[in-house]
């Protein structure tokens, strides 16, 4: 279970949840793995703590991506790492569902989540791709209902800003081809945060919506992303891959 020794990947936003998941899975693949978060120091290092025990190295790095200085710092830091960057995945985003950003105004989410989930994902995205000059791939986080729409003010922000990196991540498998392969991923109902504090209407609602009827977890997500960056699927790049339980 080594497909991908001797590489190094960065993971965005990796002190908890899909994030944590997917530089675990990406670890026990064999990789080496540079995990970032904003503020989350305690999460960081239970998440280092683990790869060692996976028998990888890592190194943390915290770092505000709403400032385009910091995303120029994290890229430089992951390339000075290991002298080269074979996998990134921008994961990282602003959490506007709970927590005291819950009861921002519709602008002021909106804003958030352009600066640090759009924004930062095409700097980040391109600066990792220019130094991917013996190939590499990069994972953008979309939403699997960016296509069809959810009503409501959260709907209208997550589809905007989701939609945005998905038709960029498009864009950016065409000027990076053939040597870098570039996906998207687009979770639908993953019981993170949110999910574990969620009313039982939206509790319902998710398992609802689901063929499989229930949630999608971190590790559902994290199992696609060591596919999409594994040798297994050097074929596919510029697609947005749904893990949605097949929403009905």
């Amino acid at each position: 279970m080594s497909e991908l020794a001797g590489q190094s990947a960065v993971v965005t936003g990796a002190s908890s949840g899909i994030g944590r998941a997917i530089a675990l899975q990406l670890a026990a693949a064999g990789a080496d793995c540079l995990i970032h978060a904003r503020q989350n120091r305690e999460g960081l290092a239970a998440v280092e703590a683990e790869i060692h025990r996976l028998g990888r190295e890592t190194k943390s790095v915290t770092t505000d991506l709403a400032e385009p200085a910091e995303q120029d710092a994290l890229v430089e830091q992951a390339f000075h790492w290991r002298r080269k960057i074979d996998i990134w995945i921008n994961n990282a985003g602003a959490d506007t569902l709970t927590g005291p950003a819950a009861s921002w105004s519709f602008e002021q989410k909106l804003q958030t989540l352009w600066q640090v989930d759009v924004l930062a994902t095409i700097r980040l995205s391109r600066a990792a791709g220019a130094r991917m000059q013996a190939g590499g791939v990069i994972l953008n986080m979309s939403w699997d209902q960016v296509e069809c729409g959810m009503a409501g003010d959260s709907g209208e922000i997550f589809a905007a800003t989701k939609g945005a990196i998905a038709a960029f991540s498009r864009s950016l498998a065409r000027s990076l081809a053939p040597a870098v392969r570039v996906n998207c991923l687009a979770p639908g109902w993953i019981k993170t945060a949110w999910g574990e504090q969620a009313s039982d209407a939206w509790q319902q609602r998710a398992a609802g919506e689901s063929l499989l009827k229930r949630w999608g977890t971190p590790e559902d997500v994290a199992a696609v992303a060591r596919f999409l960056v594994s040798h297994a699927a050097t074929f596919i790049t510029g697609q947005m891959i749904t893990i949605n339980g097949g929403r009905a």
